[in-house]
């Protein structure tokens, strides 16, 4: 027994000697980074947490509430990890309402119900591509015997109920494909492209070619100008939920050859449209009307679910989803898991109830206070939220303990050779993720940067010199 303590007492020894070279350089590197023009008006925080003992290696402003933008999505993602599991999946079904008569017609009406999964659609997935999903329907309906539809196409998306996007968002990002709102009936990450011909000089109209695909109800308003040569995309789309009109403002360079991704205002009346159109192209016509249980409840019409399921489909799981929400910073995704844990932990599919519950799970799981996450989304894209850089490190380190940490870290992006996931909004730039230094300390850390001034890009190699003291 003395001899164990010793060994402790000595590898804590050792420990703390080879940390402290390392808090010498942080200190060093971080207060020299404080002092930089770009954050004469600005405010930072950093937090590096020794991974293995939770030792506090270094920490500035770590209780500060500050807008963590994407970053927030690693504590979106840990929560659902666990929560749901690594291996959790969204299941959408196929069925019918009324009967089918012996001529094999459906006196009733077709109706795919939807959980919350964003990927439906996605390109991301071979199992999830919109072609696929489209067969596999389209196979469901015609295995049951149906050979015509007497009745709607409909698409249930009332498990999230019709608020779909959290408090906070700003009128410039919703209509854009990362303003995309949480429904349980997803379709296409809920995005459509806009293809553009630039004028032949600058100020010129740029003029609008297409939709791709081509929303049957949607009015496109195009106002966009042609950019300077090297301008790029300055181009932005303005709608909102529901609404049939897109206007589209902002200038398209002169040289520029880029779809442009906007938000679908209603991704489950799309995905009833394609599934009607699909079906008619099949032989499979319907007298009905391609709607949503939304529009149905809004004009006070009958809405009976199914009473047969034909098919049902499960997502790739969770441990998929991560990966691509956390590497490309997916906004949907995380809005669509603050929904579904809501709903799987028996509360209000509401993203007030969501954002509770993250805080209420990491409180009870690792002791941090609710008022260090004053979250209104999963995503970060609100600039209303406030996260501590010392709260969001200790989530990281409590996700190492976890048998799903190897999917996690994994989800995270390589940036200046460190696993670390980005955030960014206007004037805010934040890292946190994993690191382990020369000495061979393993490192959790959060780096947080609030309204600093000049370019992003110069902030950023800022922000780098200090983490690499890290390594």
């Amino acid at each position: 027994m003395k001899f164990r303590l010793l060994l402790l007492v000595l590898v804590t020894s050792v420990q703390t000697v080879l940390s402290q070279p390392l808090q010498q350089k942080i200190i060093a590197a971080y207060n020299a980074f404080e002092n930089d023009a770009q954050l004469k008006y600005g405010l930072s925080s950093l937090t590096a947490l020794n991974s293995e003992t939770g030792e506090v290696i270094f920490t500035r402003n770590g209780g500060i509430g500050l807008a963590p933008a994407s970053t927030l999505k690693t504590v979106t993602s840990a929560t659902a990890f666990n929560i749901l599991g690594k291996d959790f999946k969204w299941e959408t079904t196929l069925g019918y309402n009324g009967t089918i008569s012996n001529n094999g017609i459906l006196k009733g009406d077709l109706i795919l119900t939807g959980s919350g999964d964003p990927t439906l659609g996605s390109d991301r997935y071979s199992q999830s591509k919109a072609e696929v999903l489209m067969e596999k329907w389209i196979t469901a309906v015609k295995r049951s015997g149906i050979k015509r539809i007497e009745g709607k196409i409909i698409v249930d998306d009332s498990l999230f109920g019709t608020q779909t996007l959290p408090l906070g968002w700003i009128w410039q990002d919703i209509g854009n494909y990362y303003g995309a709102g949480a429904t349980s009936a997803s379709w296409r990450e809920n995005e459509f492209g806009l293809v553009f011909k630039p004028g032949a000089k600058p100020g010129d109209a740029a003029q609008f070619i297409r939709a791709e695909p081509k929303l049957a109800d949607i009015k496109i308003i195009n106002e966009v100008t042609t950019g300077y040569q090297g301008s790029g995309d300055n181009v932005y789309a303005y709608s909102s939920p529901y609404s049939d009109i897109v206007y589209v403002r902002g200038t398209y360079g002169i040289d520029l050859n880029k779809t442009i991704k906007v938000s679908i205002p209603d991704p489950a009346l799309l995905l009833a449209q394609e599934l009607k159109d699909n079906l008619f192209r099949s032989s499979v016509p319907s007298s009905g009307f391609a709607t949503t249980q939304r529009i149905l409840s809004s004009e006070g019409m009958p809405f009976t679910a199914s009473s047969k399921i034909i098919s049902t489909y499960q997502s790739p799981p969770l441990s998929q989803v991560v990966y691509w929400l956390n590497q490309k910073s997916l906004n949907l995704y995380a809005e669509n898991l603050i929904k579904t844990m809501a709903v799987k932990q028996g509360r209000l599919a509401s993203f007030e109830d969501g954002t509770t519950l993250i805080k209420d799970f990491w409180y009870k799981k690792a002791g941090i206070d609710p008022n260090s996450l004053g979250i209104l989304d999963g995503s970060g894209l609100s600039p209303e939220n406030r996260v501590t850089s010392t709260a969001m490190a200790k989530i990281l380190l409590s996700a190492k303990k976890e048998n799903w940490f190897d999917s996690y870290y994994e989800s995270f992006p390589l940036y200046n050779n460190m696993k670390m996931k980005s955030g960014s909004i206007r004037n805010v730039l934040c890292y946190t993720g994993y690191q382990k230094s020369s000495s061979g300390t393993p490192i959790v850390f959060t780096f947080i940067v609030n309204n600093y001034n000049g370019s992003t890009s110069a902030i950023k190699q800022k922000m780098f010199k200090v983490l690499d003291t890290l390594k």
